[in-house]
């Protein structure tokens, strides 16, 4: 009976060990979570980004410059998943490469660089004709952050 036991707690353990160990985003806990960059609570359900490395760690951001600073002093990112929240649809989580991205002064970010993401280019080009500003694929905006 004791081996029967133990055999059963050994596979909760690695069956609870194999589960943490996922290489899938995890949703932002707005309120709670805190940018892994510059330490703020992130609250602004748009802005938020996410890094889930190889191995399924997760850091979590207030935004997509704080991310895109963070991922500077990345020696190696292969297997790594780049994802920010959108203008579209609040809290949900796309591949940053895929956004496009406006800086319009008319659309606050958390860190102070009026960065939003967009899914769509349709919606980004739209939002600048109302909102003004600039808008940017994501090698383009990594190197107007990077040069700011």
């Amino acid at each position: 009976m004791k081996v029967q036991n133990i055999q059963s707690g050994f596979f909760l353990f690695f069956g609870i060990l194999l589960c943490s160990c996922s290489k899938q985003p995890q949703p932002i806990d707005y309120g709670n979570d805190a940018c892994h960059y510059c330490q703020m609570t992130i609250v602004d359900k748009i802005h938020g980004a996410e890094v889930v490395t190889d191995k399924g760690k997760i850091f979590k951001f207030d935004s997509a410059e704080c991310l895109m600073r963070f991922s500077n002093d990345l020696v190696e990112t292969d297997g790594y998943q780049f994802l920010t929240n959108y203008f579209e649809s609040s809290e949900a989580l796309i591949p940053i490469e895929n956004a496009t991205f406006l800086i319009s002064e008319e659309i606050p970010s958390p860190m102070g660089a009026y960065l939003t993401a967009f899914e769509s280019q349709q919606v980004a080009a739209a939002t600048k004709r109302q909102k003004g500003g600039k808008i940017y694929n994501w090698k383009e905006i990594k190197n107007h952050i990077n040069a700011n």
